[in-house]
């Protein structure tokens, strides 16, 4: 029974628990996440192709690329012969990974969640899928340890910073984080708020009056190639957000694409937000509304 129920939680048949798909050698990773897990794991020599969303680390962009993981065709991954495919649990489209079970290659589906435990268990199930144990439980202790730290950090901060996150400027209307998305999670694991948590799910396209009420004292955005300085004057010039407390400040930070997926790098990219979001925020408190600067 003890068997049975660690099968399930891992994704694995009861008859692969022991060790995983250890004998695997042309896996399919789906998804940035499990192919960083895999990767950190030792075991990307064992990978054969990739997603689109599977940048890191570099060696991995050579591989063949299956497509966009919530757009993916079952020919397209077949295609390269897999005997194990690792897939997110939020990859799609539904019906072509019916077709990918059906197909008697082993899928282990990974949880996709934007927690730290979402993390670890994430370590647990590629881990006991590629039959990687020990090094998935080394790799577990290494991130908790750098989560420890994180949680240290934050519980040394005065206050909260309040966080804007904008997905995109879609010629000032301004696509941002509510709750349950990659963002929203990195901005809390980092000691932050997200302005918009309480007030809807996933991304929006959000109204002036919302934008100004919610007062962020730090908006964050995606790297990118535009230029850093622009697109902070852009976005702060805009009615929905110049009289906020981040735009006074110029507060304006960016984060790495690959700090939305939450993989093995989370605890990193997450300390490392912690820092600019806390300087950013705190240099926006010091910054009187304009009404005060005029008495």
């Amino acid at each position: 029974m003890r068997a049975l129920l660690w099968a399930l939680v891992l994704g694995l048949p009861q008859g692969a628990l022991a060790t995983g798909y250890r004998d695997a050698s042309s896996i399919v990773s789906i998804g940035g996440p499990v192919t960083e897990i895999v990767y950190a794991l030792g075991a990307g020599d064992r990978v054969v192709a990739r997603d689109t969303t599977s940048q890191f680390p570099e060696a991995v962009q050579a591989l063949p690329d299956v497509g966009y993981m919530r757009q993916l065709s079952a020919e397209g991954v077949l295609s390269v012969g897999p005997d194990l495919i690792l897939t997110r649990d939020t990859a799609g489209p539904p019906e072509v990974l019916e077709q990918l079970r059906g197909s008697q290659i082993p899928v282990v589906a990974v949880h996709d969640g934007f927690t730290k435990e979402a993390v670890l268990a994430a370590v647990d199930t590629v881990g006991g899928a590629i039959g990687a144990l020990e090094a998935a439980a080394a790799l577990r202790t290494r991130i908790e340890g750098q989560f420890a730290a994180l949680e240290q950090r934050i519980g040394e901060q005065s206050a909260p910073p309040q966080v804007l996150f904008i997905l995109s400027n879609q010629a000032g209307r301004l696509n941002v984080a509510g709750r349950g998305t990659g963002a929203d999670g990195i901005i809390s694991l980092a000691g932050g708020v997200n302005v918009m948590s309480e007030a809807y799910a996933g991304y929006k396209i959000m109204n002036a009056e919302a934008l100004i009420a919610a007062a962020p004292e730090v908006v964050v955005m995606m790297h990118n190639e535009e230029e850093h300085q622009g697109r902070a004057d852009e976005v702060f010039a805009l009615p929905a957000l110049a009289l906020t407390p981040a735009a006074r400040a110029g507060a304006f930070v960016t984060v790495d694409p690959a700090a939305l997926g939450f993989g093995p790098r989370t605890a990193e990219f997450a300390l490392a937000l912690h820092h600019a979001l806390d300087a950013a925020a705190k240099n926006a408190r010091s910054r009187p509304p304009a009404e005060a600067q005029k008495e």
